[in-house]
């Protein structure tokens, strides 16, 4: 019995493909080698269809339009305080405040003076001053052009949901 199963393997062995990888790149392509062509058999359809289909990459996010207004920047005295959200400020992440956005809202800032855009993650509240509609942090700010001014005009638009 065991000589057959032997003889059954060594058989199928010779029968199929071989798939060699340089050892010297894990990158380098596989090369096939195939033994017998003739003698290859079909795998079935339950294998076939059990490969999984391409995984398609993500689509961008969808931002709707909130309108236009003034942006003003955090100033440098507010590093390391708490935000509403309880993070601590840092000048250098791409956060800012909006007085009713949920915490955590994505929003698209841009400087209709330039075309410069920049995606911010709502985590504080405010302004409460003046007629500004958003306070970004210092990285935003440079980002848009302006943070040597200290504020200016920026259209808002929000990340959909899905």
């Amino acid at each position: 019995m065991r000589a057959i199963i032997i003889s059954k393997v060594a058989g199928l062995c010779s029968a199929t493909m071989f798939l060699i990888a340089s050892p010297l790149h894990a990158d380098s392509p596989l090369v096939r080698v195939a033994i017998n062509d003739a003698a290859v058999p079909t795998p079935p359809a339950s294998v076939i269809s059990a490969v999984p289909a391409a995984i398609a990459p993500p689509s961008a996010p969808v931002y709707q339009p909130m309108g236009q207004g003034l942006a003003s920047y955090y100033g440098r005295e507010l590093i390391g305080a708490r935000t509403a959200s309880g993070q601590r400020y840092d000048p250098a992440a791409l956060t800012a405040a909006h007085r009713k956005l949920p915490m955590g809202s994505r929003v698209q800032v841009t400087n209709p003076a330039t075309g410069q855009s920049v995606i911010v993650t709502i985590n504080d509240r405010g302004p409460f001053h003046g007629n500004r509609i958003i306070d970004l942090s210092q990285a935003a700010a440079r980002q848009l052009g302006l943070e040597r001014a200290g504020s200016g005009m920026v259209s808002l638009a929000v990340e959909a949901d899905d």
